[in-house]
């Protein structure tokens, strides 16, 4: 009980300290002109001030390409506030901006990647990743409820890793959470996206956010049957502007866990080795995230403070204002065997 006074008086004074910092940013300008390759004005933020990083080598991005999604989940930290995606020749550029800059592995996210275009967009950018630019390692994370078969048969000798979130093997709990649409089985899906990565060589792996509705549930018969490459268990995560706060789509308080319910759960699934956890800490500073319109998202501050887009800056410049910790990157284990050429898999 006082776990959440503190947390309910917490989200209030950050509340009106974000209300009162964004009212010196101008809002993104969803009908930014796109020329030559190149978005004018893609990110419409202001010449502000900030204490820069040193310069950091993007070498693992997540490139949220989307925001709309299918799903309602109640603690969502990256939700439908604009529809807005880049035309497919421009996302090709600044993909190609981050490989010169050194970019190993992109993962592409959402909203939901499958949702636009059918999952054609997404496609193209995948080859394009790994044909075009040899990267070694093109990951997705999905809800796995809009994936198709001849999906996997047009992209998935060019996809890496496909994430799957599932945060419950109880149907009626995912439902709780949000994690469902209409009457579709969200296991179902999962179990087949599970098959569909072996018979056609694509690494499986699935994400599990911890909260007030699963953190109590064992998994690990589940887990060890589906035997995913990885299991990625975050620690519920508020965001203000995103799932906290008055601006925020989704109200993800009764969705958070103490750091020692965390710890219980972890406690309980320690048989799983392919079990990576991460507590809000890793999560916050640990990933190079790109919005929509390519900017990155600095989230150290409890909220997603966008730099300027790399279309309009480059990645050097854009990239000392994303909040980035290196060392926790690699501390949680963010550098890995991530080629399925490498992964020695028995498909």
């Amino acid at each position: 009980m006082f776990f959440l006074m503190f947390l309910r008086f917490w989200i209030a004074i950050k509340s009106m300290i974000s209300s009162l910092i964004s009212n010196f940013h101008l809002k993104s300008d969803e009908r930014s002109i796109v020329r030559g390759g190149r978005a004018s004005s893609v990110s419409g933020i202001p010449d502000t001030k900030k204490e820069e990083r040193p310069a950091t080598t993007p070498t693992s991005v997540n490139y949220h390409f989307t925001r709309k999604c299918n799903y309602k989940c109640g603690f969502c930290f990256h939700t439908a506030k604009t529809s807005f995606v880049l035309p497919l020749e421009v996302a090709m550029k600044g993909l190609t901006l981050l490989k010169e800059a050194g970019m190993e592995k992109i993962n592409f996210s959402g909203g939901e990647p499958f949702l636009h275009e059918k999952g054609d967009f997404l496609g193209r950018l995948v080859q394009f990743c790994k044909v075009d630019l040899q990267l070694p390692s093109v990951s997705v994370v999905s809800n796995g409820s809009m994936i198709k078969e001849n999906w996997f048969r047009k992209y998935g000798e060019h996809l890496d890793i496909l994430a799957v979130s599932c945060d419950s093997f109880n149907e009626d709990t995912n439902k709780l959470i949000g994690r469902t649409q209409g009457r579709k089985s969200h296991l179902d899906n999962l179990y087949r996206v599970r098959d569909w990565c072996r018979q056609y060589k694509v690494a499986f792996k699935i994400n599990s956010v911890i909260n007030t509705f699963n953190n109590d549930e064992d998994m690990a018969e589940q887990i060890t049957q589906l035997n995913p490459v990885r299991w990625k268990v975050f620690q519920c995560l508020l965001i203000f502007g995103e799932n906290a706060g008055e601006d925020a789509l989704r109200e993800a308080e009764r969705f958070v866990i103490s750091p020692e319910q965390f710890q219980d759960f972890l406690d309980r699934h320690s048989s799983v080795t392919c079990l990576v956890p991460e507590s809000n800490q890793k999560m916050r500073d640990s990933y190079l995230i790109l919005d929509e319109y390519m900017r990155f998202l600095d989230c150290t501050g409890g909220r997603k403070d966008p730099s300027k887009s790399i279309l309009d800056v480059g990645v050097g410049e854009a990239i000392c204002f994303s909040g980035f910790d290196e060392k926790m990157f690699l501390k949680r284990g963010g550098k890995y065997v991530w080629s399925k050429a490498d992964m020695g898999l028995e498909w």
